[in-house]
C-alpha cells in the first residue's frame, strides 16, 4: 500500500463475481462509500448493467458518484455464448470453466480503462472469485482487498477444515465430522462444507491456485456482516488469515428508501406496490416469503411439494418461482389448468420471475422466511427480524445454515442433507414436511416465541451497526482511509 503524505479523493474500483448474488452487495457497498465521499466504479458487462439498470438509475439521481464501466463480454475469445454473461445463465457445467476464463479476460480493458479516469482509482476491491484483481491493482500500483460474499463462520470453519487436512481421512462425503477450532461443537460432512474454490475439481486448479494467491497477498478483506452479528468470528478470521476484516454490512441497510429496496438486483417481475397492497391487507407476522436466489433451480417435483404444503398448511404466503422454471410443462400446468392459483387466491400471491425482496422482508406481514441461505438472503432476513426456514443447497449454504440454527438459533432446518446441484436433485422433500416447517415458523408461544424474540432483537443490533457511529459505519471509514492514500 502507497504510505505518502499526499491525501486525494479515494476512488475504488469493485470487481464483483458476475451473479446476482455478487453484484447486488456491489452495488449496496458502492452507494455506501459514494455516501461517504468517495468515488465508485463498478465492473461490470453489458447484460449485467441492464439487470441493475434500475438501481444504477436510482444513484445517478441521487447525484452519487458511482460510475457503472460495462466491458464487452470476451464471449468468443473464451468459446462461450454471449447469452453466459451471468452465472445463472450458464447452464452446462462443461461451460463453467470458459465462464471464469471469460471473467479474467476482462483484465487488459480494464486496465485501459481505468487510466483514463479521473480522479484515478486508488484502491481495487476484487471479489474472492475474481483473484485477477490482483494483477490489475498491481499494474496501477494501488492497494487490493477482497470481497467475500461468505459469511466470517463459513470462511473460518473451511479455513480450519483445510488446515487440519481433514478431507485426507475422508473417504465418504457424507460422514459427519466435528469443525475444528470453533467455540461450540459443531458437525459437517465434506459435502456440506465443499473445498475453497472448486479446488480438488479437474480443471480448476489454477483458479484455485490464483484465489488463494490473491488472498495471501491482498491488504484486507471486506465482508457482509458485523461485529454484532459475527464478532467471534470475525475475529477469529483475522487469526487465521493474519490480514485486517472490514465488516461493513448488513449490506441491505444501505438502501434505505421504498424504492431503492424494490429495485435491488432486478427488476421486479410483479408491480411493487401491488405487492405491498397485498401485504398491507394482511395481519401483522402472518406471511410467509419463500425463495431460493438467482441461481438454484428447483426441478418440478420439487416445485410441486413445496406449492402442496403450503397449501395445505392454510397459511398466507409469497411464493417465488423463477422464469426457467416455469418452462417445465407440468409445473405451469399445476399452478393454472389444475387450480392450484385458483385455490390459494386470496392468501397465497405466486410471483413468476423476480421478486422485491428487499421490499418485501422489510414489511411488517412477513413473519417467516424459506431460504436457500445465501448469505445476502440470511443478512436480509436478520436485519428485518423474519426468522428462516433453512433449505440449503451448496456451496457455502450449509454453513449458513448452521449460523441461523445453531448458532444464532434463529431458524430451524428442513432437514436437507446433501448438496442440491441442477440436473442431480433425487432427494424431494415432501409436503408434509414443507407444511410443518412453515407451521413451526409461525407457531405461537414456546419456541416459535422464544425464536422470534431472539431474531427481533440481533435485527435491531445490526442495524446500529450501519448507524453513525456503529462498527460497520467505522469500518466503512477505515477503508475511505486506505482508499485516501496514494
Amino acid at each position: 500500500m502507497a504510505t505518502g503524505e499526499q491525501q486525494q479523493q479515494p476512488h475504488f474500483v469493485i470487481i464483483p463475481l458476475l451473479a446476482q448474488g455478487h453484484i447486488i452487495p456491489a452495488c449496496d457497498m458502492a452507494r455506501l462509500l459514494a455516501t461517504h465521499g468517495a468515488v465508485v466504479t463498478v465492473v461490470l458487462t453489458p447484460a449485467n448493467l441492464a439487470r441493475v439498470q434500475p438501481t444504477a438509475d436510482l444513484i445517478s439521481a441521487s447525484n452519487l458518484p458511482v460510475r457503472f464501466a460495462s466491458l464487452p463480454f470476451p464471449a468468443s475469445a473464451a468459446s462461450i455464448p454471449d447469452s453466459c454473461q451471468n452465472i445463472d445463465l450458464v447452464h452446462s457445467l462443461e461451460l463453467f470453466t470458459n465462464f471464469f476464463l471469460a471473467m479474467s479476460l476482462l483484465q487488459t480493458p480494464l486496465v485501459q480503462y481505468l487510466r483514463d479516469q479521473h480522479p484515478p482509482p486508488t484502491c481495487i476491491i476484487s471479489d474472492q472469485f475474481q483473484p485477477w484483481g490482483m494483477y490489475v491493482a498491481r499494474e496501477l500500483s494501488i492497494p487490493r482487498l477482497i470481497f467475500h460474499g461468505f459469511s466470517s463462520f463459513a470462511l473460518v470453519a473451511m479455513r480450519n477444515i483445510k488446515d487440519q487436512a481433514i478431507y485426507k481421512s475422508l473417504t465418504d462425503p457424507h460422514k459427519p465430522f466435528l469443525i475444528p477450532g470453533l467455540p461450540q461443537p459443531i458437525q459437517a460432512t465434506k459435502a456440506k462444507a465443499p473445498p475453497f474454490f472448486y479446488e480438488e475439481t479437474p480443471g480448476y486448479e489454477k483458479m484455485a491456485e490464483e484465489a488463494l494467491m490473491a488472498e495471501d497477498t491482498c491488504d484486507g478483506i471486506v465482508l457482509n456482516t458485523c461485529l454484532e452479528l459475527e464478532s467471534h468470528f470475525i475475529k477469529q478470521l483475522e487469526d487465521v488469515t493474519g490480514k485486517k476484516v472490514y465488516g461493513i454490512g448488513p449490506l441491505p441497510l444501505a438502501n434505505k428508501d421504498a424504492a431503492s429496496k424494490a429495485v435491488r438486483g432486478n427488476k421486479p417481475s410483479i408491480d411493487e406496490l401491488q405487492c405491498l397492497q397485498w401485504l398491507d391487507s394482511m395481519p401483522a407476522s402472518s406471511v410467509i416469503y419463500v425463495s431460493f436466489g438467482s441461481i438454484t433451480h428447483t426441478m418440478p417435483p420439487q416445485l410441486i411439494e413445496i406449492g402442496a404444503g403450503l397449501e395445505a398448511s392454510g397459511l398466507r404466503f409469497i411464493w417465488v418461482i423463477k422464469q426457467s422454471e416455469l418452462m417445465a410443462p407440468e409445473v405451469s400446468k399445476w399452478l393454472t389448468e389444475e387450480g392450484f392459483e385458483e385455490r390459494v387466491a386470496g392468501r397465497g400471491m405466486v410471483i413468476k420471475g423476480w421478486a422485491p425482496q428487499a421490499a418485501i422482508l422489510a414489511h411488517t406481514a412477513v413473519g417467516g422466511f424459506v431460504t436457500h441461505c445465501g448469505w445476502n438472503s440470511v443478512t436480509e432476513a436478520v436485519s428485518n427480524g423474519v426468522p428462516m426456514l433453512t433449505w440449503p443447497h451448496f456451496a457455502d449454504q450449509f454453513l449458513n445454515e448452521m449460523v441461523v440454527v445453531e448458532v444464532l438459533k434463529v431458524g430451524v432446518p428442513v432437514g436437507i442433507q446433501k448438496p442440491i446441484t441442477y440436473g442431480e436433485e433425487k432427494t424431494i422433500v415432501g409436503r408434509d414436511v414443507v407444511e410443518k416447517g412453515v407451521r413451526c415458523l409461525l407457531e405461537c408461544g414456546g419456541e416459535g416465541e422464544e425464536r422470534r424474540g431472539r431474531v427481533r432483537e440481533l435485527g435491531e443490533k445490526v442495524c446500529k451497526a450501519v448507524e453513525d457511529g456503529g462498527s460497520s459505519v467505522l469500518n466503512l471509514m477505515k477503508l475511505i482511509e486506505i482508499g485516501s492514500n496514494k
